[in-house]
């Protein structure tokens, strides 16, 4: 529940700052309404698609990701919807997410990290790293943004299992693939928070605020006021946050005011017992 709703609320909250410069004042309260972005509607999608699959198909999560941009899809960021578009005219989202890298020049945004965490969730295996590079790779044919979104996955597989912080964050480092992620993000400290579109430094931005972060309020309100892709950086950390402080750390306001909180709730504990069941 930490994790899905920790996910929420930082998307929630970051979502009238993103684009936006840091602001004057400080947010710390939620809009009216309690909105959420793609980020979430991403993320419960894969969270139903591995309670209904018992585990990540491609096939079947792809066809609940669609579900969401059809809905909404001026939510969805340039290599996502630009994916989605040429998969429901017929293309495999396998080559539909190359075409569209060498299109736009690259893939490497943090599109797939923002709705890789219910991954975390359901696995705890090595398993965990081969979902969370297949899962990147319906949308990000860029191998950096996969390896962001399984070194967050990791983090938050560990942290809801008792793990601390240095201690899911040291696994998350020995288990990423690719040395420009594993050097960058094992040197956050050396390195300013940036809350970019890339997804490497929105990963390294959420973790850096997650790391030296005293509270789940604390981490969420100062991942979003940094402005910039603040929907994005506020999910991911708050799907970290959320995952290690649990969902009673998550202020009570901030849950009655988000959307759909009563059906997060319901499908994190759906998740939950698939994930027991299969034994993760």
């Amino acid at each position: 529940m930490g994790v899905l709703l920790g996910l929420a609320v930082g998307d929630a909250l970051g979502a009238p700052l993103e684009g936006q410069p840091p602001p004057a004042r400080k947010v710390t309260e939620m809009r009216a309404g309690g909105m959420y972005t793609d980020d979430t509607l991403q993320a419960l999608a894969l969270a139903r698609s591995l309670v209904v699959s018992r585990g990540f198909s491609p096939e079947d999560c792809m066809a609940r990701l669609l579900e969401g941009y059809l809905r909404y899809p001026k939510f969805y960021g340039p290599t996502s919807s630009a994916a989605f578009s040429l998969v429901i005219r017929g293309m495999s989202p396998r080559v539909a997410a190359e075409q569209v890298h060498r299109t736009l020049g690259g893939s490497r945004s943090n599109g797939s990290v923002m709705r890789g965490p219910p991954l975390g969730v359901f696995f705890s295996s090595p398993l965990l790293e081969e979902a969370s590079l297949a899962c990147s790779r319906l949308t990000h044919f860029d191998p950096v943004a996969g390896a962001c979104s399984a070194f967050v996955n990791r983090m938050v597989s560990d942290l809801a299992r008792g793990s601390s912080r240095e201690d899911a964050f040291r696994h998350a480092c020995s288990t990423c693939r690719i040395p420009e992620v594993s050097e960058f993000l094992r040197r956050f400290r050396d390195h300013p928070p940036n809350p970019s579109l890339d997804a490497l430094l929105a990963t390294h931005c959420a973790l850096a605020i997650f790391m030296g972060a005293e509270s789940f309020a604390d981490a969420v309100v100062r991942a979003v006021n940094l402005g910039g892709d603040a929907d994005t950086v506020g999910a991911i950390t708050g799907s970290l946050a959320g995952a290690y402080w649990g969902v009673t750390a998550i202020p009570p306001l901030w849950r009655v005011q988000l959307k759909d909180h009563d059906h997060i709730i319901s499908l994190a504990g759906d998740l939950f017992r698939a994930a027991v069941e299969k034994g993760e």
